[in-house]
């Protein structure tokens, strides 16, 4: 009888390759964690807030006075008019037949440490007419300051027809530690004002300018 040898020899102490089952897969990248700046990128961060800091405080420091220059060369934002009493009499008419509300707003820098209100919130008025109204002033400091009142007229149109005969943003305020101030304000709106025109609103902004005029009264003559 004849016999036949299988085709596969079967090993007992077989064992499976497995080296190239273990190099098909690529290694796994390796996470580095990112989220901790370096100290060189810290430091960068760090010194870019504090020259926005500086920035921001040069700016409030130059505020008041470029504030009135780029009102000067544009006209725009409340740069309000200014005539004197005399001229009233010749210039306005009042127009009993029409009725403007004025609103009041006071705003203060946030290192400015006043309290700053009007002394109402609203006014009715005939146009061509003159009103007085006045905002306080409270110095809460244990220090003398100086105060620059800065205005602002909206709509920005009506600027160019609110004319102050008094006011006390024409010149610098001081006032004493702990000290309280009525502070006038005296206006006319002229009757030209657009008929469009039905509310207007005056906003003052104020500005501690205390070292700014400390250093120019130390400044030695020339």
């Amino acid at each position: 009888m004849a016999t036949f040898s299988s085709p596969l020899n079967f090993n007992p102490n077989f064992q499976p390759n497995t080296r190239a089952s273990e190099t098909s897969n690529p290694q796994q990248p390796i996470v580095k964690n990112t989220q901790m700046g370096s100290p060189r990128s810290n430091k960068s961060t760090f010194l870019k807030i504090a020259l926005i800091s500086v920035c921001m405080f040069g700016f409030g420091y130059l505020l008041v006075p470029l504030y009135d220059i780029f009102c000067e060369i544009t006209g725009l934002n409340g740069k309000t008019g200014r005539v004197e009493p005399t001229e009233i009499a010749s210039n306005y008419q009042p127009d009993l037949t029409r009725t403007i509300t004025v609103q009041f707003i006071a705003n203060h820098d946030t290192a400015m440490p006043w309290d700053f209100t009007p002394s109402i919130s609203t006014l009715q008025v005939h146009p061509g007419k003159l009103y007085d109204t006045h905002y306080i002033a409270r110095n809460r400091t244990t220090t003398d300051k100086v105060a620059q009142a800065v205005p602002s007229v909206s709509p920005t149109q009506a600027s160019r027809y609110f004319d102050k005969v008094e006011c006390f943003c024409f010149t610098q305020q001081a006032l004493q530690a702990g000290e309280t101030k009525q502070m006038p304000l005296r206006f006319i709106i002229d009757p030209r004002l657009p008929k469009k025109i039905q509310t207007v609103t005056l906003a003052y902004s104020l500005f501690d300018i205390t070292q700014q005029t400390a250093a120019l009264t130390t400044e030695p003559n020339p």
